[in-house]
């Protein structure tokens, strides 16, 4: 992952894969990508109006606000910079042509991550490792683990509420290990988020006034990346779900090291107390950022199960059931954390198309066309 810093590591792994491109006689596969520079790709027929909202750098896990006027982000731009993930927000372009401007409102201490507005569009809540140290938490050297894809779960990471001019206002999550991933549902009352405190990686409902929370997930495996349903009454998320012996114990082995290697993920859909759990997707590989659609049935969800060679990534929609799977995006490159916004007109999603070549990582939002 939205979601989620986690997301963040997937993107820059994605983004070590393609700059080996001219090494590619090397690795055990070849690597396609798309040479076309375009912000719409033919079979895209659910957008119109696309806009790119950034222009440069890491900018992942955009999401609305309630009033869907403005989107928080995260973003990395080494060039700039900017090391380590900070959070944004900036006010969505009335009409084509118009620009996106975007201010930090973390603190730009250590690293931020999954990001989101709060109900009164006065504040805001994200992940942080700000309180452990100023500079960026150590990335995992993944050579250490055969090459896998390893996603650090820093215990450094909380989450924490900030007004608009950024100040930290009051600290949400206080347990030792990995608190991140926080969406809120729809009446603000209530965020929902991963953590690994009680020696798994699962899903956690906090009452926002009350700091009252309830665990929601308790199958081995990593939860994340979890979103209400826009009528409050469902849970969305992926999952891992560690089946044989071999897989089991190399998941706790990594987990003992605060690491996950999320490689085959699977979406979930659970009732908002996180009873009646069931598995939607059965496709194998990296199945993940779920979200609803505004009608709280269909699910829109980004993959690579076409692909072994675990890329490209093209966002889906299905039903909750499972059927009527249809491919929304067809970039060829990494499309992924999609949300629609509250009022149902227009999409967000983070994507590596029309970056001129690079491995840059843009905004970009949409009409959505049914």
């Amino acid at each position: 992952m939205k979601k989620f810093f986690p997301q963040t590591i997937l993107i820059l792994i994605i983004v070590v894969f393609i700059s080996f491109k001219k090494q590619a006689k090397h690795l055990p596969f070849t690597i396609h990508y798309s040479q076309t520079d375009t912000i719409l790709f033919p079979g895209e027929k659910h957008f119109k109006n696309v806009q790119q909202l950034t222009f440069g750098g890491d900018n992942a896990e955009a999401y609305w606000s309630y009033d869907s006027k403005y989107i928080i982000f995260q973003r990395r731009n080494p060039k700039a910079g900017l090391m380590c993930d900070q959070i944004f927000i900036g006010k969505v372009p009335q009409k084509p042509g118009d620009k996106f401007e975007y201010r930090m409102i973390s603190n730009g201490k250590g690293r931020c991550t999954c990001s989101f507005f709060t109900k009164d569009g006065r504040h805001v809540i994200y992940a942080s490792t700000y309180l452990n140290a100023d500079s960026c938490p150590p990335v995992p050297d993944r050579s250490k683990y055969g090459n896998k894809y390893i996603w650090p779960l820093y215990d450094s990471y909380d989450i924490f509420m900030a007004d608009l001019n950024g100040k930290i206002i009051r600290q949400l999550t206080h347990a030792k290990g990995y608190d991140a991933e926080g969406t809120l549902s729809p009446d603000g009352k209530k965020m929902i988020y991963t953590s690994d405190k009680d020696g798994d990686i699962d899903l956690y409902i906090m009452d926002l006034a009350s700091g009252r929370e309830k665990k929601v997930t308790s199958t081995l495996g990593y939860d994340g990346g979890a979103w209400f349903s826009p009528d409050g009454k469902k849970i969305i998320w992926r999952a891992s779900r560690p089946k044989t012996s071999e897989e089991i114990k190399e998941y706790k082995d990594l987990l003992a090291e605060n690491l996950v290697a999320p490689v085959n993920m699977e979406v979930f859909v659970a009732n908002a107390d996180g009873s009646q759990a069931h598995q939607v997707t059965h496709f194998g590989e990296a199945n993940w950022a779920p979200a609803f659609f505004p009608d709280s049935k269909r699910i829109i969800f980004a993959s690579d199960y076409k692909y072994k060679r675990g890329f490209p990534f093209d966002l889906y929609m299905i039903n909750e059931d499972g059927s009527d799977l249809s491919q929304v995006t067809h970039s060829n490159t990494f499309d992924a954390f999609p949300m629609f916004s509250p009022d149902g007109k227009k999409i967000v999603f983070c994507s590596n198309r029309n970056n001129g070549g690079t491995h840059d990582i843009n905004i970009f939002i949409a009409d959505w066309v049914e």
